[in-house]
């Protein structure tokens, strides 16, 4: 495995770091401040965002995460890492360069699934971003880290098919750009476990759509993109907006969550890396109890340990995108389980000790920590429990003794 960056990455990294300390970092205040001048958080998008999202795509610095040369930059899933990373660092820089999720995970699926017909419609304006989209998979009732268990229906009705459910922490459903959800529900009851579920593209303007309400995350709403829970009640769409084929649903799950889990993974370490360059700063920079807090014991301890674990998960997740780009994202399921185990656990770790050593500062708006923190704990969760990944890696190593 070689793990060196080609010239190319090399160059964009350069242009993505020069773009986020020039645009992005100094204006994350003015977004949410023009988000809370609105009537209401949800009403529209800061125009601070549409401006920075013009100047990416003027720098060609967009859709970084599309592997496919003919819709993104030609990337390999190793090379868009280090790029994933830096845009990690603010939670408002993935959106900038059109990388963020649920839209990325969602045009990976049409891009692989999808029609022509439904690549028109959708993929085109999502590539674009002149829309956004929701991914609608998790239940309120049922246990949906075991997708089997979804319970929504998804039923055919001549030239339509009728949906039937309740879903709820759909990403971006609250954002008034989002037009289309992909839903997960069951068409076939008598299938085999694993072909029972279908994927069905809903517009979200679709009668019998609701938003309940949205669901904030550790008091953050994540406005205007935020979860919500949505009804799907007597949904009517046709039935060409099926995705892939029927029973493919539980397929096309596993087949998305490989590229999204490693994507949270690689902007996660941007998070750590940030949050360690904010520790380093301030300890430097305050006295207490006679010495520079740098000078106190513990504070070199965080220090150290904090690099020493950003160091272990980049490498374990470039390891995992190397495996990805050569093997395939099926036998690379062991290091991908892995990754999402630690990556999200590292950050935690890191961003503590970063907030501790800011003191209230750590725990105010005034830095991004707080904000990152309560981000990189919902990811020990999304996507995947840490034990159901935990439990698919001792299942994989077991049976390489059985």
């Amino acid at each position: 495995m070689d793990f060196s960056y080609s010239q190319k990455v090399k160059e964009l990294q350069g242009k993505l770091t020069a773009f986020m300390e020039a645009n992005v970092y100094p204006n994350e205040r003015i977004y949410e401040q023009q988000l809370n001048e609105q009537e209401s958080r949800w009403s529209d998008v800061p125009p601070i965002m549409e401006e920075l999202k013009q100047k990416a795509k003027a720098e060609g610095i967009w859709n970084l995460f599309l592997p496919e040369s003919e819709f993104g930059a030609g990337l390999t899933n190793q090379e868009y890492a280090p790029l994933c990373e830096i845009m990690g660092r603010s939670l408002i820089g993935p959106e900038v360069f059109n990388c963020s999720a649920p839209d990325t995970g969602n045009m990976e699926v049409i891009v692989r699934y999808g029609t022509d017909r439904q690549k028109e419609q959708w993929l085109r304006p999502l590539l674009a971003g002149e829309i956004r989209s929701c991914f609608s998979m998790t239940e309120p009732a049922v246990a949906s880290a075991d997708a089997t268990n979804i319970e929504a229906r998804i039923e055919r009705d001549g030239d339509e098919y009728v949906i039937n459910g309740r879903k709820w922490w759909s990403s971006g459903a609250g954002d008034p750009r989002c037009k289309i959800a992909i839903v997960m529900g069951k068409t076939d009851l008598s299938a085999n476990r694993h072909e029972q579920q279908s994927m069905i593209l809903v517009p979200l303007d679709s009668p019998g759509v609701k938003i309940e309400r949205m669901l904030p995350v550790f008091g953050y709403d994540h406005a205007p993109h935020g979860h919500g829970e949505i009804t799907y009640e007597n949904v009517r769409v046709p039935a060409e907006n099926i995705l892939w084929g029927v029973g493919k649903g539980f397929a096309i799950a596993q087949g998305r969550l490989g590229p999204g889990r490693i994507h949270h993974c690689m902007r996660l370490i941007g998070a750590a890396e940030r949050a360690l360059e904010e520790l380093c700063k301030r300890v430097q920079s305050r006295t207490a109890f006679g010495k520079p807090l740098a000078r106190q014991g513990v504070i070199g301890e965080w220090i150290a340990d904090s690099r020493i674990e950003i160091e272990q998960a980049r490498l374990l997740t470039l390891k995992a995108a190397y495996m990805m780009d050569t093997v395939g994202n099926k036998e690379a399921k062991a290091e991908i389980a892995m990754i999402k185990v630690v990556a999200p656990s590292m950050a935690l770790r890191v961003l503590d000790r970063a907030i501790q050593a800011l003191g209230a500062a750590g725990v105010s708006n005034d830095f991004t920590l707080a904000a990152q923190w309560a981000n990189a704990r919902t990811l020990r969760l999304a996507d995947g429990p840490d034990e159901v990944h935990r439990a698919q890696v001792a299942k994989l190593e077991l049976k390489k003794y059985q």
